[in-house]
């Protein structure tokens, strides 16, 4: 095999549409555009989501709710994966690095600890944020909850 006898796949390769040559092709007068209208000028170019002037879909669906552009979301880490972690690394402190390292959360996440399982470690947990719940377990185990 080389380079001069390669051919494209069979039926892959089509020649264009050849629009405007003459009323004889078929394609002439209008060039295929219709008569008339945006659609049938040069430098015509549609909006996203226009549909000939009936209402889009977008403005067609109803719209609920409301989206706090101020929301800070943060990635919930439960006790028991805190008491999994500290088993695994008998760290007696469990910074967010010690967290990210381990795949719990991304670089970015802020991290809020909630009360789902139990905590048998006595640990130092550090956190973006703790529910009431989750500070009140680990200082039960002899921990402390510091929020950074």
């Amino acid at each position: 095999m080389n380079l001069s006898s390669l051919k494209p796949a069979a039926g892959s390769v089509k020649t264009g549409k050849r629009v405007g040559r003459g009323q004889g092709s078929g394609k002439g007068g209008t060039a295929a555009r219709g008569h008339k209208g945006a659609q049938s000028r040069s430098g015509y170019s549609r909006k996203v989501g226009f549909e000939g002037g009936q209402m889009p879909l977008q403005r067609r669906l109803p719209k609920f709710g409301f989206n706090n552009i101020n929301r800070v979301e943060f990635k919930a880490l439960n006790l028991d994966a805190i008491q999994a972690l500290a088993e695994k690394t008998n760290a007696s402190v469990i910074t967010l690095d010690l967290i990210r390292e381990n795949g719990l959360c991304a670089k970015k996440d802020l991290v809020k600890i909630l009360n789902r399982g139990e905590i048998l470690a006595a640990v130092e947990v550090q956190a973006n944020g703790f529910s009431a719940a989750a500070i009140e377990s680990i200082e039960k185990a002899g921990g402390k909850a510091v929020k950074l």
